[in-house]
């Protein structure tokens, strides 16, 4: 490793930036679904060890958009070609011109992505100094880097560092205090720490791996706490409630043109209704129906007997919730001119109506909704889900309620990987459970599902809500408040799921009543000690 470390701080040009896109698709393998958490403790310090030996610019360009930010974009531009590889298989799927275009809106959204890393990367270079301090520099610029990256210019927090400490059950319990955002703010100190044993120097042994035996501890008291949290939380079912979530492996979305409205609601209808045993009863005593996303591709309002054929299967007091598309109709009855419609959850009673709505307000870019449009429309590229023309954003109110049922936090798909950002507080508190519904049939044959299942369960972690989640293609899965799976259904197999779910945490979450707030401290405090070390380095080295 002291062969490793000297290399990388004598490295520079293309050959660092080449060691630096290995080492972050090293780092990858620490994500979701795969969870090898050894791999960020080896690649960290490459990173590290490259800032050590970074050439230092005098200009401002150059210190910003210099070596270090070379380090941290070519790091970064391995992650996430690797951990997001599987985006892949929606281009294989569409066929035609967006296979010529795969590699180049991976590695380019890799690209887009890695900025982040290198803007922090920059930042940390700025206050860079030899001691021991500069692992809490790198923490704090690149924790604020994932930030940023999960928020900005309407944010992609796929692949947080953090998540690479949610591998069990048990680790990730700690998200319900600190988020997602703080598991990655102590995912990246605890993976620094081998950089302080190599290269070896004059201090001994003992002095240079106690950084790395405290973080260690630090992991072990996180799965200790998992289990105690796990042991020691008392749950209930509700009395009220019993879910059928339907899988049921409908493949027109991907083309309007050739979606038969009968054929599919004779699916899905079939499906609800069937008996999982022979004293099973069907849809009776079922309070709630659940149909993912994606499995109309056509508007509901188009097909009256479609909401017909629903309403004579409901059982009385039976609610289905479905993904539609919802066209965009004005108070005036009538449709809104330049308006595609919602990529929407419904609420649909037995009397076939729709008594409730919520429109997914954040859409997938180059998914939902087409960015520059009219550029790219010249080389005949669309968004990848069909429609109309992509999707209308949403007004963002998630809380759904029906007269009579439990309220909860409605997310569509891709709404549901946004750590701390599913609900304001009042709707937070207000909710019952979660219920996400999703269609990654895009994906299939790859990690993507599985990686999407986990980042989803995370939302039950932080908020102490039961989640209910609904999958076209798979995974379909219920989860308590700790983020447990409690049932599920196998993927890429049509099926029902019926579950109770539990009751809340009355108590909710820490997390909840703070949100990133101590996030934001710790940055600030790593920052100040940072600044206060590059300024006065004699003294604190």
């Amino acid at each position: 490793m002291t062969w490793l470390a000297e290399t990388m701080m004598l490295s520079h040009g293309w050959r660092r930036f080449l060691i630096l896109v290995v080492a972050g698709a090293i780092a990858a393998t620490s994500a979701p679904p795969l969870f090898f958490l050894p791999a960020l403790f080896l690649a960290l310090p490459v990173w590290i060890w490259a800032l050590d030996g970074a050439e230092r610019k005098h200009t401002l360009v150059g210190r910003i958009f210099g070596p270090a930010f070379s380090i941290g974009f070519g790091f970064g531009l391995g992650y996430f070609s690797a951990a997001l590889h599987w985006l892949g298989a929606a281009f294989i799927q569409q066929g035609g011109i967006f296979l010529l275009l795969m590699p180049f809106g991976i590695v380019g959204l890799a690209a887009i992505l890695a900025i982040f890393w290198g803007l922090g990367s920059a930042l940390a270079h700025l206050m860079w100094t030899g001691s021991w301090l500069r692992i809490l520099t790198f923490t704090a610029c690149l924790a604020l880097a994932e930030w940023a990256r999960g928020h900005l210019f309407s944010g992609f927090p796929f692949d947080l560092i953090g998540y690479a400490l949610t591998g069990t059950d048990q680790l990730m319990q700690l998200a319900s205090v600190t988020g997602v955002y703080g598991l990655t703010l102590l995912a990246i100190l605890m993976a620094s720490t081998p950089a302080l044993i190599w290269p070896a120097d004059q201090r001994g042994w003992p002095l240079r791996v106690l950084p790395f035996t405290v973080a260690m501890a630090a992991l072990a008291l996180q799965v200790g706490f998992g289990y105690w949290r796990l042991n020691n939380t008392p749950l209930t079912p509700r009395t009220d409630m019993k879910v059928r979530m339907v899988q049921p492996m409908i493949l027109d979305h991907a083309d309007w043109s050739q979606g038969d409205p009968d054929t599919i609601i004779t699916t899905l209808l079939d499906l609800s209704s069937q008996q999982l045993t022979p004293s099973d009863t069907g849809l009776d005593g079922i309070t709630t129906l659940v149909w993912p996303e994606s499995v109309f591709p056509f508007f509901l309002a188009s097909y009256p007997d479609a909401l017909a054929r629903i309403a004579r299967t409901l059982p009385a007091d039976t609610l289905l919730l479905t993904g539609a598309p919802r066209e965009p109709i004005g108070d005036d009855g009538e449709i809104i001119p330049d308006n595609p419609g919602f990529n929407a959850i419904l609420a649909i009673d037995t009397n076939g109506e729709v008594v409730a709505s919520y429109d997914k307000s954040h859409l997938v870019p180059f998914g939902e909704y087409l960015p520059f449009q009219s550029f790219w429309r010249l080389f005949g590229i669309n968004q990848f889900v069909p429609g109309t023309n992509g999707w209308a954003p949403g007004d963002g109110k998630r809380l759904m309620q029906v007269a009579g049922w439990p309220k909860f936090l409605a997310l569509v798909c891709y709404e549901a990987v946004f750590p701390g950002d599913i609900g304001p507080a009042e709707e937070l508190e207000q909710a019952q459970f979660i219920l996400n519904i999703t269609n990654d049939a895009w994906f299939d044959g790859s990690l993507g599902p599985a990686q999407h299942a986990h980042l989803t369960r995370l939302r039950a972690v932080e908020t102490g809500l039961p989640l209910l989640r609904a999958a076209n293609t798979g995974i379909t899965f219920a989860t308590d408040p700790l983020g447990r799976i409690t049932a599920s259904l196998a993927p890429l197999q049509p099926g029902v799921l019926d579950v109770v779910p539990s009751q809340k945490l009355a108590e909710g979450t820490l997390f909840n009543r703070v949100g990133d707030w101590p996030f934001f401290v710790l940055i600030a405090l790593g920052l100040g000690l940072s600044g206060l070390a590059a300024r006065r380095p004699r003294r604190l080295e």
